[in-house]
This record gives C-alpha cells, sequence and structure tokens, in this order.
C-alpha cells in the first residue's frame, strides 16, 4: 500500500468501534500516527499496536474534556494534521410516537461532539496553516427512512456543520470533508437484519479507504464535500 500519509497525525474519535477500528488500521498502514481516542474503555491489543497513542474515558461532549484531550495529543506527538470523526450512534424510534430523549440524545452523540471535538482542535491547525477534516456522516442525511427521523437529524447537522466549517476555512489551508455511507456491514446490522444482503452494503475497510484519500494529498482540492458512499444499497 502505498504510504500518503507517513508521518501524519491525525486524531480519530469512536477509535474503539467497528468502523473506527477499520480506520485505524488503513491509516497506520499508509503511515499515518493515530491518537485513537474513545468514551469507552480500551478495547483490542491489536488497536493499541497500531495506535501511536490511545486516550479513552473521554466525554467528546465536553469542551474541557475535548480541549485536554488535544493538549495530550500536541505534548506527545507534536502537532495535528488530520481529525476523523467518527464517534456517534443510531437509534430507531418512529417520531410521531417517540421520546424527545432520543431527539436530545442523537444531537449530543451524533453532533455535539463533532462540533465540540472540532473546535478543541482548529486551533492547533490553524497555528500551522494547514488540516484535513473528515466527518462521518450518513445517506439518511439526504432521506431519512422510516423511524430514522432523529438520527437523520443529527446527521444533516453534520453535512451542514461540514459545509459551513469548510467556507469559513477554505483560505486557511484546512480542509473539510465528510462521507455518507449507506449500511455499514457491522455485526449489529448483520443481526438486525437478517433477510438483507450485507455484500450490498458497505465494508468498514472500504469506508475507511474514502476516509484515508480524503486525509491524503491527492484530495487537496477537495473541500465542503458530502462524499455518498452507498456500496450497492
Amino acid at each position: 500500500m502505498q504510504q500518503q500519509l507517513t508521518d501524519r497525525v491525525v486524531i480519530l474519535t469512536g477509535a474503539e468501534g467497528i468502523v473506527g477500528q477499520a480506520v485505524l488500521a488503513e491509516l497506520a498502514a499508509r503511515g499515518a500516527l493515530v491518537a485513537m481516542v474513545d468514551r469507552a474503555p480500551a478495547g483490542s491489543p491489536a488497536a493499541a499496536t497500531a495506535a501511536a497513542m490511545r486516550l479513552n474515558g473521554i466525554d467528546l461532549g465536553d469542551p474541557a474534556a475535548a480541549s485536554g484531550m488535544v493538549e495530550r495529543v500536541v505534548k506527545k506527538l507534536g502537532r495535528i494534521d488530520g481529525l476523523v470523526n467518527v464517534a456517534g450512534g443510531f437509534a430507531w424510534e418512529p417520531a410521531a410516537s417517540g421520546s424527545i430523549e432520543t431527539w436530545d440524545r442523537m444531537y449530543q452523540i451524533n453532533l455535539r461532539t463533532v462540533v465540540v471535538t472540532t473546535q478543541a482542535v482548529l486551533p492547533k491547525m490553524l497555528e500551522h496553516g494547514s488540516g484535513r477534516i473528515v466527518n462521518v456522516g450518513a445517506a439518511a442525511a439526504l432521506q431519512a427512512g422510516k423511524g430514522m427521523a432523529a438520527y437523520a437529524a443529527s446527521k444533516s447537522g453534520v453535512a451542514r456543520l461540514t459545509e459551513g466549517l469548510a467556507e469559513e476555512l477554505k483560505d486557511q489551508g484546512i480542509n473539510v470533508n465528510a462521507v455518507l455511507p449507506t449500511i455499514i456491514d457491522t455485526p449489529t446490522n448483520r443481526k438486525d437484519m437478517p433477510d438483507d444482503d450485507p455484500a450490498r452494503w458497505v465494508g468498514p475497510d472500504k469506508l475507511a479507504a474514502v476516509i484515508a484519500f480524503l486525509l491524503s494529498d491527492d484530495a487537496s482540492a477537495i473541500t465542503g464535500a458530502l462524499l455518498p458512499v452507498r456500496g450497492r444499497v
């Protein structure tokens, strides 16, 4: 594999999840120095080997916690070249009869974490006049399905944040983009949708490759993009 990201320092949120693990493996294989960040406890030892740094128990909805995390990364790795916002979650619930707490939770984990982490990282990128931010949105941000209103609304917020930040930062050397996957091939989705064909879904490794591309110099002309990653759904 071409070493497109050699020695680039990348913060990866949601790093303990299925997608996070795939992104970590892809970035490490391309030579990046990845700081794994997650609220969850540390998971697989293999991930620790691939990562340059591992930070667990971090509440990315808390500005103080996010800022502290960023300072620890800079202290150990020297700078921040990229941020990949994977952290998030999903809830299926009818909008007409669902709980307002579900809307609050989707906002907190899918949008607030992205805003807070990005605001914590940006001053470091602006110091160097360069950086790449890649947000993991969802195809549902463009067209919500049944039972997906709260989730889709939060991911739509990620899309609008991506567009707005890209406009703010386009003359300051910082590119901001988002990937919009459809169904990702995870054990949970296979369990919840046993009659579907997972071969049509988006493999975590395939999504990770797109994210790695957006972090690379080959994507220097791309900012403000909401890139569909549909598989064959």
